[in-house]
């Protein structure tokens, strides 16, 4: 009897489009987790405080995304420099990187936390805050930025995760966070005297779950960040922190200019009174769950390119971009037409029946469709920024909402009223994906980069780590 045992063929190797969806299904899940705990303390704040509660929240949303934008810049580089590092095999490179990173996360979050609770009054007043609500949005957003240096070292830990292909461990990390806010909020709100500074608390508590859980997920699958492991390797090093502002500085500046717009449209909101800003909060709420699958195919098209360039095979870009761009199409325009359909009755999660709910209807209305065209945008950005072109899309960004989002914004205001306002985003996500558009044709002609198809990529050995 002959004992030998069959050999085994291996299967197909994966197309690019089935890896694409392997990594965005945990991303887009991850924002749906970061949306989540935002919606549930928005529904907290609305139910126990009433618009009052909405209105003070969401008075602080542009500081504190203006202040997110630098973490947000500060992930993009490490995302782009461990993805390379992975791309090329290298686990120590890998372990510089995380960090470097991890320093300059704690130093900037520390910063932040001292100058901007010290500002805070100011910061609150300068936005045009009705007089109604400032105390407790200054309350409020001092506590927010108190919690801040735990907010990027978690954020800084996501980022390097993903950059490693690894989106499974940042998505279980922020489920357990969500959970931990989801019963944490109602309690400091409601049951203690913090109010909507409750909030700051139970979001210190759930950053430091999550931050839990990614450590303990990366010993368990032996990551390369796994804390003990090649210890010689955690040093932080100039030459990385460099590079990482080369490329975080740019996404940092496009945030903070985004950030800046959102003042301006707030400040034009503000106007028309608190339950003007109580739509715009709701509404805000309700969008953010419109973008993230848009933000998720960025960040893979980032991923993917910063692979691609770390194996030395930046032919793959192209298949990258292209994949990226049809899978837009598809699913974005999915998460849009719910949007459009089921607003009404996501709205109603945060405001009672009334004009405040109908205004905040048709701000979500106005605005959903237009983040197709972000989507597009996002992923020419991520596999730029991955193969070293960071800047000038970053610029581009920049010039589409000083020289679009903002006068349109004031010119519809004053003729149409608080209506006109909105249709301002629409404007700028159009003149941002022709000015990307046309630079990536640019840089396809000029550098070469982009010139052949490819073919499907994965990680250093194939399989994410943590997958």
């Amino acid at each position: 009897m002959n004992d030998q045992k069959p050999t085994t063929r291996p299967g197909p190797a994966p197309t690019l489009r089935t890896r694409y969806l392997a990594l965005l299904t945990p991303l887009v899940l991850t924002h749906a987790l970061q949306s989540a705990g935002g919606l549930l303390d928005g529904f907290w704040l609305g139910r126990l405080l009433g618009v009052r509660g909405i209105a003070t929240a969401a008075s602080f949303f542009p500081v504190f995304f203006l202040l997110l934008s630098l973490i947000i810049g500060l992930g993009a580089g490490a995302t782009i420099l461990a993805g390379q590092a992975w791309g090329a095999r290298d686990a120590a490179q890998v372990r510089r990187v995380g960090a470097t990173a991890f320093v300059a996360a704690l130093g900037t979050g520390l910063v932040v936390a001292a100058a901007g609770a010290w500002f805070a009054p100011q910061l609150i007043q300068a936005l045009g805050t009705p007089p109604d609500i400032q105390p407790d949005a200054v309350r409020y957003a001092r506590a927010m930025l108190l919690v801040m240096p735990f907010v990027f070292v978690t954020w800084a830990g996501l980022s390097l995760s993903r950059g490693t292909g690894d989106a499974l461990s940042p998505m279980w990390s922020l489920l357990a966070a969500t959970l931990v806010g989801a019963a944490c909020t109602p309690l400091l709100v409601a049951g203690t005297p913090l109010g909507a500074a409750g909030v700051a608390v139970s979001t210190l508590v759930a950053q430091l779950v999550a931050l839990a859980v990614l450590i303990r997920r990366w010993r368990r699958g032996n990551h390369p960040l796994t804390t003990g492991t090649g210890w010689h390797d955690w040093k932080p090093s100039a030459a990385i922190a460099k590079r990482m502002l080369r490329i975080g500085l740019p996404a940092a500046l496009q945030m903070l200019a985004m950030a800046l717009a959102e003042i301006v449209l707030l400040g034009l909101v503000n106007r028309h009174g608190s339950a003007a800003t109580a739509a715009y909060g709701a509404a805000t709420q309700v969008l953010s769950w419109v973008q993230y699958p848009a933000m998720s195919l960025g960040i893979a098209a980032a991923i993917f390119g910063a692979h691609a360039v770390g194996a030395g095979q930046r032919e793959r870009l192209p298949a990258i971009v292209g994949t990226g761009l049809r899978l837009n199409a598809v699913v974005t325009t999915l998460f849009v037409v719910a949007a459009h359909l089921l607003a009404p009755f996501a709205v109603r999660v945060f405001l009672e029946s009334g004009p405040v709910l109908d205004l905040s209807v048709t701000i979500v209305r106005t605005v959903a469709w237009s983040v197709v065209l972000l989507g597009s945008s996002n992923v020419l950005v991520g596999a730029m920024r991955a193969s070293g072109a960071a800047l000038v899309p970053a610029l581009l960004s920049m010039a589409a909402i000083v020289g679009v989002e903002l006068p349109v914004a004031a010119a519809l205001e004053a003729r149409f009223g608080l209506a006109g306002v909105f249709w301002a985003c629409p404007a700028a996500f159009l003149s941002m994906l022709v000015l990307h558009g046309l630079y990536y044709r640019h840089k396809e002609k000029k550098d070469g980069l982009f010139r052949h198809a490819g073919v499907a990529i994965g990680t250093a050995d194939g399989r994410a780590p943590g997958a």
